[in-house]
């Protein structure tokens, strides 16, 4: 049961965004909120590249059909599915609503629990973070270009000229991730004594984007835009996305031959969105007045994708411990015999 529970980060994720709808920054607050945000998330981009380790990225670099399939899944699959659902508009919501859906199909992979879920499942760990990281890294550069590529930024008043955006991008995420590379020589051994740092300067970074961004969100009137049905709309099309990819990944890694460990890499890197560099992103990509409203599918969708594959790790390592222990009974068994037909 401990699966349906809301992780601590999504309840976090709750009150911030009950803080911002009846106490928003206003006035002089809004420059105050803005530069502790950027602040927050050039530390958190420069303590992920202090941490990251390049030994660990070369010792799974060598599967190479594994992460070509992974990056297509995660920058050629979901943005498909996103057009789709933009086609289809099945639900007669906001335009920002279906923005937000198509944002979420275009970010990277997450890290931690993508590594995480893996670890737990029994999958191919080393092949996980280089393929997670990748995927963050590359999102920096893919996820802006496809944002340009795929959205009428101009017909949605989005954002501004994609260049300009790369350059911001890089500039406040980018910078920070290459110079917390470099320090690692001398920093990084007090970064791996210290790793739950990482962890709070992740939530606090991302909460105070969400903070400043729903509070810009609700001045401008985001909850007369979003209702219940809405909310519960984005519930289902987020479980719905989700489960489609999973059982493509699935099917994709069985068909390629893949082992079970690498097949839990593919199901666990391939389907999961990167709240840590969607929220950040949407805050450079997108004017603040609906940066709250765009980031509500990722939030909801964050939620589903862990409380999902928690339940399908739980599955893989009951698996695991069932087939090592089959062979043990049968080892015993056999001894058994043995003793039983000398005596």
């Amino acid at each position: 049961m401990g699966v349906l529970r809301l992780d601590p980060m999504m309840v976090k994720l709750i009150i911030t965004v009950l803080l911002a709808s009846f106490f928003p920054a206003k006035g002089g607050f809004v420059p105050l909120f803005e530069g502790l945000t950027t602040a927050a998330i050039a530390l958190l981009f420069f303590l992920h590249g202090a941490k990251l380790s390049r030994e660990n990225i070369i010792a799974g670099s060598s599967h190479w059909r594994l992460h070509v399939w992974i990056m297509f899944s995660t920058f050629i699959l979901f943005p498909t599915l996103g057009l789709l659902v933009i086609w289809w508009h099945p639900v007669n919501v906001g335009r920002e609503i279906y923005t937000g859906f198509l944002y979420l199909c275009i970010l990277p992979a997450t890290v931690q629990s993508s590594i995480a879920f893996t670890s737990i499942a029994g999958g191919n760990v080393a092949a996980a973070v280089c393929s997670a990281s990748a995927s963050s890294l590359l999102g920096v550069f893919i996820s802006p270009l496809l944002v340009g590529l795929l959205m009428n930024i101009h017909h949605h008043g989005g954002a501004v000229d994609g260049l300009e955006q790369i350059g911001k991008i890089m500039l406040q995420l980018l910078l920070p991730f290459v110079l917390g590379q470099f320090s690692r020589r001398w920093i990084g051994n007090w970064i791996e004594r210290h790793r739950s740092l990482i962890g709070h300067t992740d939530q606090t970074s991302i909460l105070l984007v969400v903070y400043t961004a729903f509070s810009a969100a609700v001045v401008s009137g985001i909850w007369h835009q979003v209702d219940i049905m809405t909310l519960l709309w984005i519930l289902i099309g987020s479980l719905l996305l989700l489960l489609i990819v999973l059982s493509i990944n699935l099917t994709a890694a069985r068909l390629f031959g893949f082992k079970r460990a690498d097949e839990i890499t593919v199901l666990f890197c391939g389907s999961k969105k990167s709240l840590a560099n969607g929220i950040p992103m949407a805050n450079i990509l997108f004017p603040a007045a609906t940066v709250g409203i765009i980031v509500l599918p990722l939030m909801i969708f964050h939620q589903i994708q862990l409380m999902t594959c928690s339940f399908i790790a739980q599955r893989y390592q009951k698996q695991g411990k069932k087939a090592e222990d089959e062979p043990n009974k049968l080892s015993a068994d056999t001894r058994k015999m043995e003793s039983q037909k000398s005596s």
